[in-house]
């Protein structure tokens, strides 16, 4: 198994062929499905073949040059090795680093501390799950300030100034623009990560008002933060071209939690707050969605309650019939499971791409084929390469 192409691509040739490919996509003329690839820090934290940084997940979260430093990094591995619809090669006008808390920042913020395990992803411990009454006492964390918020402007001021003056590949690096919680997980995940999964799907049959309490509250606290992290870029950046825009087109949320519950428990006990944060945020639009897990069975209520009309999906998924369940104006990204990208077999790989495309999901042409849905660490690049070359055999129109 490989970490690095061993023949990459002539980068010009192959970024042109991707640009063609997008424009015809977004065009809606599409001469074949594009193959986009996702992967996350883990690829190089958690991959001791290519993580020579010597930094771990407790570095990345508690040391800004950590970030900087291990971003890079995965940068250049990405774009020299993992083949796929994006531009590849050294970026034309340089890096950029971000403030990154993979998905801890929501419930970091409310006041969950962070703990380590090894050198998993950090999560965060519920505050909530031995005495829920603690709820009544808390208010809306400071939005710039409070818990991991705090951290995160610290980081953000560190990666203003190192930018000043840092170069990576003789290249420069761009300092970040935002930090985490202009966006949000989505308010159920937030609500599990305070009270737990169980307690609050608990909370919902034996104590609704309780639940609902905790739901609201965290919706609150979230549109309010979302809002004034944007109006906080807004000043330090006046020409940014979403300046006062708080609701705008395409729209797009998370909330991996819902795949808990039924559809009916999903209408009558998070559908509401979902509107909400697509009433504050969302100018009327048609709206996208991202959901892991076996969330299908919820995307017909989106569609018609939430406008929803673009998916981004995990696994299990069975691509026909969900194009069939929501019609050709859809637009579904996904794929062979992340497990299967890893492990392989590269036959049974493209097999399940060649199956997936035939299966009907590419009718209206807005089928986006992905890993579904991040690229788990220690992926070959052989196997990516041969999903991409399965992608443009077998997604042909």
């Amino acid at each position: 198994m490989a970490w690095r192409l061993p023949d990459p691509p002539d980068f010009a040739r192959h970024n042109e062929e991707v640009a063609a490919v997008w424009r015809a996509y977004h065009a809606g003329r599409p001469t074949r499905v594009p193959v986009s690839i996702h992967g996350s820090i883990r690829n190089l934290l958690q991959n001791p073949a290519l993580n020579d940084t010597g930094y771990t997940f407790q570095d990345f979260f508690e040391d800004p040059e950590a970030q900087i430093q291990c971003q890079l990094a995965y940068q250049a591995w990405y774009r020299n090795h993992v083949l796929c619809d994006r531009e590849m090669g050294p970026p034309a006008n340089g890096w950029t680093v971000a403030v990154d808390f993979q998905n801890s920042y929501d419930a970091g913020w409310f006041g969950c501390p962070l703990y380590y395990d090894g050198n998993a992803v950090p999560d965060t411990v519920e505050i909530l799950k031995e005495n829920k009454r603690k709820l009544y006492a808390m208010e809306c964390p400071d939005p710039l300030r409070g818990g991991l918020m705090g951290r995160a402007v610290e980081f953000f001021e560190y990666m203003h100034e190192r930018c000043r003056t840092l170069e990576f590949q003789g290249l420069p690096v761009h300092p970040p623009t935002t930090i985490p919680g202009e966006g949000c997980d989505g308010p159920l995940d937030a609500a599990y990560k305070l009270r737990g999964a169980a307690e609050l799907c608990l909370d919902m049959v034996t104590d609704p008002g309780y639940y609902h309490d905790l739901m609201g509250f965290v919706t609150d606290c979230l549109i309010r933060r979302m809002r004034a992290i944007r109006e906080w870029r807004w000043e330090r950046f006046p020409d940014a071209p979403d300046k006062g825009q708080f609701r705008r087109p395409g729209y797009g949320f998370a909330d991996d939690a819902i795949v808990l519950l039924s559809v009916a428990q999903y209408r009558e006990f998070v559908l509401p707050y979902h509107r909400r944060m697509i009433e504050a945020f969302s100018d009327g639009g048609r709206i996208g969605v991202h959901l892991c897990g076996d969330a299908t069975r919820f995307f017909p209520l989106l569609r018609d309650e939430l406008n929803v009309y673009s998916f981004d999906t995990g696994f299990p998924v069975d691509h026909g019939q969900l194009r069939r369940d929501l019609g050709p104006e859809a637009q579904i990204q996904g794929g062979p499971p992340v497990m299967l990208l890893k492990g392989g077999p590269i036959p049974a790989l493209r097999e399940s791409v060649r199956s997936i495309c035939a299966s009907g999901v590419m009718e209206g042409g807005k089928f986006i084929l992905i890993a579904a849905n991040n690229m788990a660490p220690g992926t070959p690049v052989e196997h990516v390469a041969a999903m991409y070359d399965a992608g443009k055999e077998f997604g042909r129109y």
